[in-house]
């Protein structure tokens, strides 16, 4: 850490905690996929936390984390991640506290929520944690996110200002076609194949594109809720939040990375169920299960691809290979769903192709 980094830090936790705060130890932490680091300190001094994180900063962190959304003016006034806690504090998200905005120093002083996620929790076989009862709770907050997130609606949050619309399903759907097939094999699709290819990416990009759109987490996964035992569960990296089906988030809690290997078909659609049931009790638009189900294996299978396409480039562009772990358990959630709809014959034969079993 660069000295001037480090006397910012302590400043900002003297004005945070009290003068007597005094910063202990430091511990680095495991980061995420966008150019963020993270780091834990520790604390003694009368009223202050025994730990905070730090989250560092690249660039004043002003632009959004994720390439593709990149689409809000250059002058903006203020960290989206701020941006969008603000938001979320206000309809009841349990999000972890920002004790500093420090963003013009190039760091966030954030509260602690520990290193238990959702998915250690529940996937660790020496856990007493019960699965179904976590994702419920998950559930919970997700439809409370959506339907106060839409009876609340703030243009100053730049949530609302953003959209998953077609161009957005279209480039991660080309990104999985440029990074998960050709740059995998070094090789161009036929013309004739990628043609076929592009029009059912336009075929699915308009029946999402048709969809109602809520107040989404877009990341809304195992890995970016936190437990607290006993029964609070806490939610991160929200920064790229935008409007999207409502289908989209609970198709990424329950299928993104290794989930589906522990929420199996039986149990994710007890949990759908119970995702319509709580949309129903808390006032939401009625949605028909039929078509909502359907709608949600189609996000489901989206994002699988857009997954496909991104950890490669994680791995190849962005030298983090530990993303590729999560391809194989990908792939497979893409084999499941693919034969509940057969007009994607193209995309079809290619998987069969490409990724045998």
């Amino acid at each position: 850490m660069r000295e001037h980094h480090l006397v910012a830090l302590e400043e900002a936790v003297a004005l945070a905690f009290g003068r007597k705060t005094l910063i202990n130890a430091r511990q680095s932490l495991a980061g995420d996929a966008s150019t963020r680091s993270y780091e834990r300190i520790y604390l003694s001094g009368p009223g202050a936390p025994a730990t905070v994180v730090v989250m560092w900063l690249r660039d004043r962190g002003l632009s959004i984390s994720s390439d593709e959304l990149a689409v809000l003016p250059d002058d903006l006034k203020e960290l989206p991640y701020v941006n969008v806690y603000r938001f979320f504090r206000q309809i009841g998200v349990d999000v972890p506290e920002i004790f500093a905005d420090c963003s013009s120093h190039g760091f966030l002083l954030l509260e602690d929520v520990g290193d238990l996620s959702l998915w250690e929790a529940v996937s660790n076989p020496s856990s007493d944690a019960e699965p179904m009862t976590w994702f419920r709770r998950a559930i919970d907050q997700l439809v409370a996110l959506q339907l106060r997130g839409h009876t609340s609606q703030n243009p100053d949050c730049i949530a609302f200002q953003q959209h998953f619309d077609a161009r957005l399903y279209l480039w991660e759907c080309h990104h999985f076609l440029e990074w998960g097939l050709e740059r995998r094999t070094g090789r161009a699709l036929p013309p004739s194949e990628r043609q076929a290819l592009e029009e059912e990416f336009q075929m699915l990009v308009a029946r999402l594109d048709s969809q109602a759109r809520f107040l989404a987490h877009r990341d809304y996964h195992a890995w970016n809720l936190f437990v607290q035992p006993p029964a609070r569960l806490r939610v991160i990296d929200f920064q790229d939040a935008l409007l999207a089906a409502p289908a989209y988030d609970l198709a990424t809690l329950l299928g993104d990375r290794d989930t589906p290997s522990l929420i199996a078909p039986p149990r994710e659609q007890a949990l759908i169920q119970y995702y319509l049931q709580r949309w129903h009790d808390e006032g939401g638009p009625v949605l028909d299960p039929t078509e909502f189900t359907q709608t949600y294996r189609l996000c489901a299978l989206q994002k699988a691809l857009k997954v496909v396409g991104r950890f490669r480039y994680l791995a190849e562009e962005k030298q983090k290979p530990q993303y590729l772990r999560y391809i194989p358990g990908t792939l497979q959630q893409i084999r499941r769903l693919l034969p509940g709809f057969p007009e994607f014959r193209t995309l079809a034969h290619v998987m069969r192709r490409e990724f045998p079993e």
